[in-house]
């Protein structure tokens, strides 16, 4: 069901700038331990409705774990965030990650917690953009970083029969437009939109979908 989605996955790799990193190598330790857990995740989340959009991987949490809005701290919690279980949710953890958490995965899982069925989550560039040579950086992707991303978040509506996306922060919104899919627009929680963002995801959880 999702063959396409990770060929288009691999294909990301041939176009990624020098600083950029392409998150799911299966040739290198950590990649193959990202792409692990993508996959686990992906199968944990297949009956989602809704498709909530970011823009792309930090370094402290998608970066060293390979699922998005997930830090280590999200990946080893117990019980597990997705399925409850006592020893978690089948993911594998970094054995010397970067970084320990991330302040816009707890904020995104936080607001989560309360809808009745999760959101699928995925940035509309996947990968890590940074500002070079420090790998242990953030940037926001370019227009043209989100427009080779954006079929991906097309597959996966195509794919899993989503109903409603959902875009966290202005250039994930116009990214999807210029790809052809309406979103709903939520504000981005860094700098200072945390409740904002917190209201706007409770409200929408709450509606029918």
């Amino acid at each position: 069901m999702l063959a396409r989605f990770l060929d288009l996955l691999a294909d990301l790799r041939a176009v990624t700038p020098p600083d950029a990193e392409f998150l799911y190598d299966e040739a290198t330790p950590e990649g193959a331990l990202r792409l692990g857990n993508l996959r686990r995740y992906l199968e944990l989340a297949a009956g989602a409705t809704t498709l909530l959009v970011g823009e792309a991987p930090g370094w402290r949490g998608a970066t060293i774990t390979g699922v998005p809005f997930m830090s280590v701290r999200e990946l080893t919690a117990r019980p597990g965030l997705l399925t409850g279980e006592p020893d978690g949710d089948g993911f594998t953890a970094p054995p010397d990650p970067a970084a320990a958490w991330e302040l816009s995965a707890s904020i995104v899982q936080k607001a989560c917690r309360s809808w009745p069925v999760q959101p699928l989550h995925w940035p509309v560039y996947p990968n890590h953009p940074f500002r070079a040579p420090d790998r242990a950086t953030n940037r926001a992707p370019r227009v043209p970083e989100v427009l080779a991303g954006a079929p991906l978040a097309v597959e996966l509506v195509r794919a899993l029969d989503i109903r409603r996306v959902v875009a966290v922060g202005r250039k994930a919104e116009h990214a999807l437009a210029a790809a052809g899919i309406a979103a709903t627009a939520v504000r981005h929680p860094a700098q200072g939109g945390a409740a904002l963002f917190a209201a706007q995801m409770a409200a929408l959880g709450r509606e029918p979908v």
